[in-house]
């Protein structure tokens, strides 16, 4: 037992840990049953979260998010919203990361091959700690490819996007199609053929000088990252409007970019073959950007490791 127990230590020293249920496992030593309904039917909640030297950007804004997807599929997480602070925190702490992209997960927990919840007596909390890279190096100067996909977006009174749900299929499908077509992202339309977000991102493009966004109504998700945008464009004087946007309008912007905690902010350059504006990123996403990296390196933003 206690050469068992050896080992496990000197894993934690070389490979990075992850919690899980208040345990902290070496990454190649964490895992969850195969009768967990967060395995088995995408049953649970999530958040991506960022730490930027030393410091959780927003942490408590996610968390409450977090919470609050939670509550509307009934799930009760086991952990008050400070205990679950705590051991994200830990966690960065035991794995010596001052920059990462964390994953924090609540699953329904180890039931049967039935659906019903009831099953499940105990919700599982995972936290991930790790890096993040999803497009090539330049892309943010240069910006990025997206097509509009067949894949519609889940309606609100489905599994919608609000949510943040372990359910992304509809996100997956999506992307494969971008993948399989030469994109580097996918765009989603909801069901009246309006454009919602991208497969995990929020869409702002730019047109005139104005900020416009799509709203919560076409089942797009309400995005930490997309409000720190939207309130550096109220800061810098740029008028916002929120509504419903057409491929026409997408397609004639000056300018588009997408929010998200893994992306970040990235500029759309071109969408299904349509050149976005100069196809360069233009001077409002520029300016955008630029603040933007102020304020996630400033500790007041955020919650130190």
């Amino acid at each position: 037992m206690e050469n068992a127990s050896k080992r496990v230590e000197d894993q934690l020293d070389k490979e990075l840990v992850v919690y899980i249920d208040g345990n902290h496992y070496p990454k190649s030593q964490a895992k969850v049953s195969v009768y967990d309904h967060g395995l088995l039917y995408g049953d649970g909640v999530f958040e991506g979260i960022r730490a930027y030297n030393g410091v959780v950007f927003k942490l408590k804004e996610h968390v409450d998010r977090l919470y609050r997807s939670a509550h509307a599929i009934m799930l009760n997480i086991p952990l008050s919203k400070e205990e679950m602070i705590q051991a994200l925190l830990e966690t960065l702490r035991k794995n010596k990361l001052k920059d990462s992209y964390i994953r924090l997960l609540v699953t329904r927990g180890i039931g049967d091959l039935g659906l019903d919840p009831r099953k499940c007596p105990k919700p599982s909390v995972i936290i991930i700690t790790d890096a993040i890279s999803l497009h090539a190096d330049g892309a943010e100067e240069n910006g990025i490819t997206t097509m509009l996909s067949w894949v519609r977006r889940n309606p609100v009174d489905s599994t919608t996007h609000e949510i943040k749900s372990l359910n992304y299929l509809n996100s997956i499908l999506a992307k494969i199609e971008a993948n399989t077509n030469g994109y580097d992202e996918a765009l989603c339309l909801e069901s009246n053929g309006y454009v919602a977000e991208g497969v995990g991102e929020n869409l702002f493009i730019v047109k005139n000088g104005e900020l416009i966004t799509p709203p919560p109504s076409t089942g797009a998700l309400a995005g930490i990252t997309a409000e720190v945008v939207v309130n550096l464009a109220v800061k810098l004087g740029y008028k916002l409007t929120v509504t419903n946007l057409t491929p026409f309008m997408l397609f004639t912007a000056d300018e588009a970019f997408f929010t998200g905690t893994a992306m970040e902010m990235m500029p759309i350059r071109e969408v299904n073959k349509r050149r976005i504006g100069s196809g360069k990123p233009g001077p409002v996403t520029k300016k955008l950007l630029a603040e933007f990296r102020k304020i996630i390196q400033d500790p007041a933003n955020g919650v130190k490791i």
